[in-house]
């Protein structure tokens, strides 16, 4: 094993540091050994992970890392897949801190913080901060999520998108106004996750989602064939204009909820409905499916017939992921893959209470999102196997043959089961 003279070896023959006296610069000097050490053994980790698994190396990525002899500029080697981070040297997870850091510095700057964000701040040494401290946070960050998003996705296709938005309060001229923050994730045709954009958009606006998709579509995204997303109509409409030939899913957990706030005024008679609709989708053959949500149908038209009109009308779209491989339903009738980042910019921003700035509100979004993208390049969301099914030209060829009598009837036995399982527990849990 090398030594770490032979490691720092390469850069030898660097000036020594010295004062304008002519002393030497002993903290300077630390700082770049110490340095050129850290990087020369991550290249070498990574270089040797990469002749392990038959990986290679994709240039580099730089963070800072305050130590006690002076601020090191790390230079993290990128994997054409996967990653490579070192924990054992730093964190994972700063950005999001330095984004709130920035968002109340704003504020106290601004005299329009409140009493719990000032005690935040100082709890953060907020107060102590110069403004070129702030400025250069802000300016680092807003470099990473350029970054992020300028990032050419090149000849990969991908096929599956999950558009969402969540609400977060902001100061928009002059006044607090609830703002939506959308973000758009993908999933490659090798099954890896990616962020394809961020924005703080109107989300009744059929152009606002226009401009927006036309960005993540401008990256290199293409061979779309599914996008998830809630039923906006405006959302839908740029979906189907800007990535045209792709079906439409409507998330199952947005429509389930909107069935049961169509029981309004009855709390009993909400729950009814979600036990009516949720077995439906749990259900693992495709003509089991659709015979439980026409049962469904026929059940809620007695108990509340808004909730039934709403299920009828959304049919095809609720049902599109069942023409896709099985084993891909779960993770495309639903948006739950933004769930957590959306979480987790809600919790920030409860800490944040109402964002000074627009700016201030996508630079923390975009930490959020940039986090994520970090977490999901080590982990594939499909295996190659799975996403594999999604190509197979012989799926596509096989025509379909009409069911039986005997397998339909089947189909509703197993569908009248489900649902009156779901019944069943929601009456023995409130009995309980």
């Amino acid at each position: 094993m090398n030594s770490i003279a032979d490691v720092a070896a390469p850069e030898a023959a660097l000036a020594i540091p010295r004062f304008e006296d002519g002393f030497v610069n002993m903290q300077e000097l630390l700082r770049q050994l110490a340095e050129s050490v850290v990087n020369e053994i991550m290249s070498a980790e990574a270089d040797q992970l990469c002749g392990a698994t038959g990986n290679s190396r994709n240039g580099y990525r730089e963070r800072r890392l305050v130590t006690c002899v002076g601020t090191l500029t790390l230079r993290i080697p990128k994997l054409r897949t996967g990653s490579f981070f070192p924990d054992d040297v730093i964190e994972r997870y700063q950005r999001v801190d330095r984004a709130i850091v920035a968002a109340v510095s704003e504020m106290y700057a601004t005299g329009t913080s409140t009493r719990k964000v000032q005690k935040v701040a100082a709890a953060m040494g907020i107060e102590r901060l110069s403004k070129d401290q702030v400025s250069a946070i802000c300016e680092h960050l807003d470099s990473e999520v350029e970054e992020l998003l300028a990032r050419p996705l090149g000849a990969l296709r991908m096929p599956y998108l999950w558009i969402d938005a969540t609400y977060v309060k902001c100061r928009r001229e002059r006044r607090v106004a609830s703002t939506a923050v959308v973000t758009a994730i993908g999933c490659d045709e090798d099954g890896w996750r990616h962020v394809l954009g961020i924005g703080v958009v109107d989300t009744e606006s059929y152009d606002s989602w226009s401009e927006f998709l036309g960005r993540v579509k401008a990256r290199g995204v293409t061979g779309v064939q599914l996008a998830t997303s809630d039923a906006h109509e405006g959302l839908r409409r740029a979906i189907e204009e800007t990535f045209q030939g792709a079906a439409w899913q409507r998330c199952v957990v947005h429509l389930m909820r909107d069935c049961a706030r169509a029981a309004s005024g009855s709390r009993s008679l909400s729950r009814r409905v979600s036990r009516i609709v949720a077995p439906v989708f749990r259900l693992k053959e495709e003509g089991a499916v659709r015979a439980a949500y026409h049962l469904a149908i026929g059940m809620l038209e007695s108990c509340c017939p808004k909730a039934a009109a709403i299920l009828e009308e959304a049919e095809p779209d609720a049902l599109a992921y069942l023409d896709f491989p099985s084993a891909h339903w779960k993770r495309l009738r639903t948006n739950n893959v933004q769930e957590r980042t959306n979480g987790e910019i809600k919790r920030r921003s409860r800490v944040v209470q109402v964002f000074p700035s627009v700016a201030s509100l996508e630079r923390l979004a975009g930490a959020v999102m940039c986090d994520q993208d970090e977490a999901w390049s080590e982990a594939r969301y499909f295996s190659e196997k799975v996403m594999a099914e999604l190509y197979d030209e012989k799926r596509g060829r096989v025509a379909d043959e009409p069911p039986t009598p005997e397998r339909i009837a089947e189909w509703r036995v197993v569908a009248q089961k489900a649902i009156d399982a779901s019944l069943e527990l929601a009456d023995e849990l409130e009995a309980a």
